[in-house]
């Protein structure tokens, strides 16, 4: 089983940053993809940034020049840094990490972006 734990969500002005940490942990013993997901109120989750074992990076549309995904294979961490925020970037953010075929997610953290 793993276990994934966000941290670093919060309440930011448009225009500023926040990044966030997905901490993977658990019976590790190969991450193929880690990412970062987002459901705003009434909408679907959505995939955000993702990152492959290679380093290859995938982004939604809209974060495209805003967000940059990162990945500590060592420590088994994903990282999401978020500049320019804007108030259609306030969602609860999840990590997912993807192992031998398996998803896991991580319990969200709330990015709330002030007008």
């Amino acid at each position: 089983q793993v276990q994934l734990v966000e941290s670093g969500g919060g309440l930011v002005q448009a225009g500023g940053s926040l990044r966030l940490s997905c901490a993977a942990s658990g019976s590790i013993f190969s991450i193929d993809v880690m990412g970062w997901y987002r459901q705003a109120p009434g909408k679907q989750r959505d995939l955000v940034a993702a990152i492959f074992s290679g380093g290859i990076t995938n982004y939604a549309d809209s974060v495209k020049g805003r967000f940059t995904i990162s990945r500590d294979n060592a420590k088994n961490m994903v990282y999401l840094q978020m500049n320019s925020l804007n108030p259609e970037d306030t969602a609860v953010y999840y990590c997912k990490v993807t192992s031998r075929r398996n998803d896991y997610w991580g319990q969200g953290t709330q990015v709330t972006v002030s007008s």
